[in-house]
């Protein structure tokens, strides 16, 4: 497809949100602890952002992230994590009050490579996300059991603290993308998966791995007014979640949403909202099942910056989001902040062997 566009638009407009786009193939990257069993997911809201669907540049392009996140939960999380490490019995009338804390730094790092030549119309690129981090979890806590004696009921309660910390690398997610463009619009799907083969153990608190394979596939829309420099996009998907072989549990299905609006400011500097929802769609399941439903749910928004730096042959976009999360059920709720550093390849400089009114530039 084709859109009529002077030689700025063509060599500069495209690589300005070259950046964002490729930062949308993190959609693979940090799936983090959010959700499902004890409140770990394998995605994480707020991978994709503002121009998710655009083109990307072709050839090898590579996105740097770090991620940090800060969060809390309360009693349903703590103790759905004190039954999966054995320290309560989930059999057991125990009433249990209690918050989990849990701060956590990642670094990722994604290859990606964008395709020339169309597919089924469209533009392809697969990326693959490798994962680094350190993650320290508390629980504090106060269960209360009822017991009788004689004819008499009381409560004994005891106080327990659990805290310990992970330091090593996460899961790996491929991901395959096909993007379509006609004017302001565009369009794109993926398919992503969990390879579970990162730093998790079912005795710990803190896992960076989640221990299970996933498989995680969405489609998402971007209209991007490049005359304005006004852009919104929403991507959303579906999470099927295998049986975790330690444990013998099965996260439901998960749905979630990612949105992001800005404004370029100028040609180099952009700015917006970012937010998304994340809800389970069905209930917990398999024998390792001793919690019940466990269904789980947030809602998060905030801000973003984003500059374009062009280096010659190479483009390198810096963008940071920030969320504050609400309204969560069944996991942690906290805030969180993505730094992503993106370098891709440049455009040549658009011929000028014919009047610019009459160019069409392939997408």
């Amino acid at each position: 497809m084709g859109t009529d566009g002077s030689g700025a638009r063509h060599s500069f407009w495209p690589h300005c949100l070259a950046g964002g786009a490729i930062a949308a193939a993190l959609a693979l990257a940090p799936h983090l602890a959010s959700a499902d069993e004890t409140g770990e997911s394998f995605w994480t809201p707020g991978s994709f952002g503002s121009l998710a669907a655009t083109p990307l540049p072709p050839g090898f392009s590579l996105t740097s992230t770090y991620y940090h996140t800060s969060t809390s939960a309360g009693s349903a999380v703590a103790r759905a994590r004190a039954i999966r490490i054995g320290r309560l019995e989930a059999s057991v009338a125990e009433n249990v009050s209690a918050i989990s804390v849990s701060p956590e730094d990642l670094a990722m790092i994604t290859p990606s490579y964008t395709f020339a030549t169309p597919v089924l119309g469209g533009q392809a690129a697969i990326a693959l996300t490798a994962i680094y981090g350190r993650k320290r979890t508390t629980d504090d806590a106060v269960l209360n059991t009822p017991l009788l004696v004689g004819p008499f009921a009381i409560t004994r309660s005891r106080f327990d603290t659990i805290s310990d910390t992970v330091t090593g690398f996460g899961d790996m997610s491929p991901q395959f993308s096909l993007r379509w463009n006609a004017g302001v619009h565009n369009v794109m799907t993926y398919v992503t998966g969990n390879i579970p083969v990162g730093a998790y153990n079912r005795a710990r608190l803190s896992n960076i791995g989640i221990g299970h394979g996933a498989l995680d596939g969405g489609a998402g829309y971007t209209y991007f007014n490049e005359q304005t420099g006004h852009e919104f996009s929403a991507v959303a998907g579906f999470t099927y979640n295998f049986i975790n072989p330690t444990t013998q549990y099965q996260n439901g299905v998960d749905f979630h949403l990612d949105w992001g609006a800005s404004r370029f400011l100028t040609k180099q500097l952009q700015i917006g909202l970012v937010g998304y929802l994340y809800n389970q769609a069905s209930c917990d399941g398999g024998s390792g099942d001793r919690v019940g439903c466990f269904q789980s749910r947030v809602a998060s928004a905030g801000a973003q910056l984003g500059y374009t730096i062009p280096m010659g042959g190479l483009e390198g976009n810096v963008n940071i989001k920030a969320y504050r999360e609400f309204a969560a059920a069944n996991r942690p709720e906290g805030w969180n902040v993505w730094l992503t550093y993106a370098l891709s390849p440049s455009d040549p400089a658009p011929t000028r062997s014919t009047p610019p009114t009459r160019r069409m530039y392939a997408k």
